[in-house]
C-alpha cells in the first residue's frame, strides 16, 4: 500500500511545532496542523486556505456553531466538533489553570484570569467573582448573557451570588465582543450602583473589569491614576479597591 504523499510536509510542520511552539506559524498553517488529525491522507494545507476564505479568520471559524460550520464547509459533524471546541477548550483550559491557587488582589491578576473566562466568546456575559477576606476566589457566577453589543445587569443577581458565596469581596468582570475597552456610560452607571448597593451589605467592589479579546481595562486601576501629575484619587466610582 502506497503511503501517505503529504508525511514528509506533515512531520516539517509537527517538528516546527514541537521545537517552537505556534511561533512563526501562519493562521492557516495553525490550521493545517489542526486539521491533520481529521484529514489523514489529503493535502490540510489547501483545505485550510479554503477554511478561512469562508469565515474570513480563525476566531471567526472556531466561534461558529456545529451546523454553520458543517452547512458552509460542507464538512463532517466530526470535523466540525474540533473546530468548535477550541473556544470552549481554551475557557477550560484557563479555568483549570486557576483551579485551586487563585489570589487576585491587584488589577493585573484580576485582567488576566478574566480573559481567561470569555475566550471565544461572540455575545457579552458578566459575572460575578467572589472572594474570599484573603482575596481569595471562591467562586465565579454568571450573571447574565446578551447579544453580540449588550447584557442586562441584574443588581439584585449580583448580591444574591455575593452573599450566598459568602463573598468577603467582589470584582465584576464583563466583555466587550466588538473590541472596545473602554467603559461606555451604562458601565460605569451601573458599576457605581452597585458598588453603592453592596456596601450597604459589607460586600466591596474591588474592581470592574471589562475584556476585549486579550486585552483588558481595570476601573480600579484607571481611577489610581495619577492626573496632571498629582496624587492619584478615586473618583468614587468603586467602594474599594485593591489597596
Amino acid at each position: 500500500m502506497a503511503g501517505n504523499p503529504h508525511e514528509k510536509h506533515r512531520s516539517r510542520v509537527r517538528l516546527r511545532f514541537s521545537e517552537n511552539g505556534l511561533d512563526g506559524f501562519a493562521h492557516h498553517e495553525v490550521l493545517e496542523l489542526l486539521l491533520y488529525y481529521c484529514y489523514p491522507r489529503q493535502d490540510t494545507n489547501e483545505i485550510a486556505h479554503r477554511m478561512l476564505r469562508e469565515f474570513g479568520s480563525l476566531s471567526n471559524l472556531f466561534e461558529a456553531e456545529v451546523d454553520v460550520l458543517m452547512a458552509r464547509l460542507g464538512c463532517s459533524e466530526n470535523i466540525a466538533v474540533l473546530l468548535n471546541l477550541v473556544p470552549a477548550l481554551t475557557r477550560r483550559y484557563f479555568q483549570d489553570r486557576w483551579q485551586g491557587r487563585v489570589t487576585i488582589d491587584d488589577p493585573r491578576t484580576a485582567g488576566e484570569y478574566c480573559i481567561g473566562l470569555f475566550a471565544g466568546y461572540v455575545v457579552e456575559r458578566f459575572y460575578v467573582i467572589s472572594l474570599d477576606m484573603q482575596n481569595r476566589l471562591i467562586a465565579t457566577t454568571l450573571i447574565s448573557e446578551g447579544t453580540v453589543d449588550e447584557a442586562a445587569y441584574y443588581p439584585r443577581e449580583i448580591a444574591k451570588a455575593a452573599l450566598h458565596n459568602h463573598a468577603g469581596a467582589i470584582i465584576l468582570t464583563h466583555n466587550h465582543p466588538g473590541g472596545n475597552l473602554r467603559p461606555s456610560q451604562p458601565d460605569l452607571e451601573v458599576t457605581r450602583r452597585i458598588s453603592d448597593g453592596l456596601q450597604f451589605v459589607g460586600v466591596p467592589v474591588l474592581d470592574h473589569i471589562i475584556v476585549a479579546g486579550d486585552k483588558y481595562y481595570s476601573m480600579a486601576a484607571r481611577a489610581n491614576e495619577p492626573v496632571s501629575g498629582r496624587v492619584p484619587r478615586r473618583d468614587k466610582l468603586l467602594v474599594a479597591g485593591y489597596d
